[in-house]
C-alpha cells in the first residue's frame, strides 16, 4: 500500500492539462522501458476531461500508440455506442484521433453484447480477459498497469463502487456486476478493490467544490466500505490530482508538493 500524495492545481482546466502531461510521461517511460505501456481509463467530467486535453497536447505524439494497452475501471452497462458509455465517451474525446491497436483496446462489454443483459456473465468474460492479459510477473489474476485513473464521487465511490454496496466488499473477484447503484443507471460493470490495487500507480481526480466533501473524508483515515476511495491506492504509487475547490476542505498541511 502507497500513501497519499496530493497535487493541488488552481482549476480543473489547469489539472487536467497538467494530468494529462504527466500520462505522457509514465505512457512514454513505461514503453521505453518495457516496450509497451498499459493504462486503465475512468470516465465522467475530469476523466473525459484529461483525455480532452491529452488530444490537445501536442506531445501526444510521442507516445506510441499502437503500443498502449487500454482498459476501463467501470462501465455503464448499456448498449454498444450508447452516448453515456464511458468508452463512447473516450472515443470522442481522444482515441477516434489517435492511432490505436485495436486488438489492445478493450472496453468492458455491452448491454447489447454476446452476454445478452446479464451484467454478471459480462463481468466474468471481463475478469477472464483481463486474466488472459496477466503474464507471470503479476499479481494474480490482473496484469499490472501502469497507471489506474478513477474519478471520485461526490459520495467517495470509485469506478463502480458505491458506499456499503456489495461490490465494494468483494475480495476474491477482480470485475463485479453492479446492481442498483445509486446513480443512473442502476446496472453496471467495475473492477474491484483488489483489481485497482494491481496496478502500478492509482490517480484519483477530484475537481469541483462537488467533490470537496468525498476528498475530505477518503483522505482523514476512512474505511472503505464506507468510502471506496479510500480503499484505492497502487502499490508503487497512489496520487490524487485535485483542483483548489476540491481541496478546499483538506487541511493545508495535507498537500505538500508531491514529486514528479
Amino acid at each position: 500500500m502507497s500513501a497519499p500524495q496530493l497535487v493541488v492545481h488552481r482549476d480543473k482546466e489547469l489539472m487536467a492539462q497538467a494530468a494529462a502531461a504527466r500520462l505522457i510521461t509514465k505512457i512514454v517511460d513505461a514503453q521505453a522501458a518495457r516496450g509497451s505501456a498499459s493504462v486503465v481509463l475512468t470516465g465522467g467530467r475530469n476523466g473525459n476531461g484529461l483525455l480532452a486535453a491529452l488530444a490537445a497536447a501536442p506531445a501526444r505524439d510521442a507516445i506510441d500508440w499502437s503500443r498502449l494497452d487500454l482498459w476501463w475501471g467501470d462501465e455503464r452497462f448499456l448498449p454498444e455506442g450508447d452516448p453515456e458509455r464511458n468508452v463512447t465517451q473516450a472515443r470522442q474525446a481522444l482515441l477516434d484521433s489517435v492511432s490505436l491497436d485495436p486488438s489492445r483496446v478493450h472496453p468492458m462489454p455491452a448491454s447489447d453484447g454476446p452476454h445478452g443483459g446479464d451484467a454478471d456473465t459480462a463481468a466474468a468474460a471481463y475478469a477472464r480477459e483481463l486474466a488472459a492479459a496477466a503474464g507471470p510477473e503479476d499479481h494474480g489474476d490482473v496484469p499490472t498497469f501502469d497507471v489506474l485513473m478513477l474519478g471520485v464521487g461526490p459520495d467517495t465511490h470509485v469506478a463502480s463502487l458505491f458506499p456499503e454496496h456489495p461490490g465494494v466488499r468483494e475480495t476474491e473477484r477482480t470485475v463485479v456486476g453492479v446492481h442498483g447503484a445509486p446513480k443512473p443507471p442502476p446496472t453496471r460493470i467495475s473492477l474491484t478493490l483488489p483489481a485497482i490495487r494491481a496496478a502500478r500507480e492509482v490517480w484519483l481526480l477530484a475537481a469541483g467544490e462537488d467533490k470537496a466533501n468525498a476528498a475530505r473524508i477518503a483522505l482523514s483515515g476512512a474505511g472503505e466500505i464506507q468510502a471506496p476511495a479510500a480503499g484505492a491506492y497502487g502499490r508503487a504509487r497512489t496520487l490524487w490530482l485535485l483542483d483548489s475547490a476540491a481541496a478546499s476542505q483538506l487541511p493545508r498541511g495535507l498537500y505538500p508538493p508531491a514529486s514528479a
